[in-house]
């Protein structure tokens, strides 16, 4: 039963191409760093009133610690997000992130038990969901964030039928 088609699947049929990486919708950034700004910066207000209030305005000055935090998060952020990536291939789906240590996942399709697409409020604000894949050992589950809701469920949708396909041979 052939279910994987190399026409959408990032693949061309020679073994030694590359696959084709799909990388995270930029909302996901979005929601990240208005996260960061709105916790920190309540967190530096926070600080410079009570520093200024109990121990004097110099030591508000620590308030500035946070806001600095801001600044390399957001930079931090933007470095993670492009690191996200997936592809889908004929037999396995391969997920890439990571900046300073890499990780490659590879789930192969008839090794997946479930594919959840969840999405928490903050998420469904912003219009994202995520797609999780549970396989038979824990430690090889794999999560993609950060998703448009279509397209996780047009990820589910595939991946579960890939991977009743390819467990039907076992």
């Amino acid at each position: 039963m052939e279910t994987g088609s190399p026409l959408n699947t990032g693949t061309t049929g020679d073994e030694s191409a590359q696959p084709e990486w799909i990388g995270l919708p930029p909302g996901l950034l979005r929601m990240r760093r208005l996260l960061l700004v709105v916790w920190l910066g309540l967190l530096a207000l926070a600080l410079g009133l009570l520093l200024g209030l109990i121990a004097g305005p110099v030591w508000a000055a620590f308030a500035l610690l946070p806001l600095a935090l801001i600044a390399w998060g957001w930079v931090l952020l933007g470095r993670n997000w492009r690191s996200w990536r997936y592809a889908e291939r004929a037999d396995d789906l391969l997920i890439s992130r990571g900046v300073l240590w890499r990780e490659e996942t590879v789930v192969p399709y008839g090794r997946m038990q479930l594919v959840e697409v969840t999405s928490g409020p903050v998420e469904r604000h912003f219009g994202l969901a995520s797609v999780q894949l549970h396989t038979a050992a824990a430690a090889t589950d794999a999560t993609i964030p950060g998703l448009d809701p279509a397209e996780a469920e047009r990820l589910r949708d595939r991946l579960s039928e890939l991977g009743e396909a390819r467990s039907a041979g076992l």
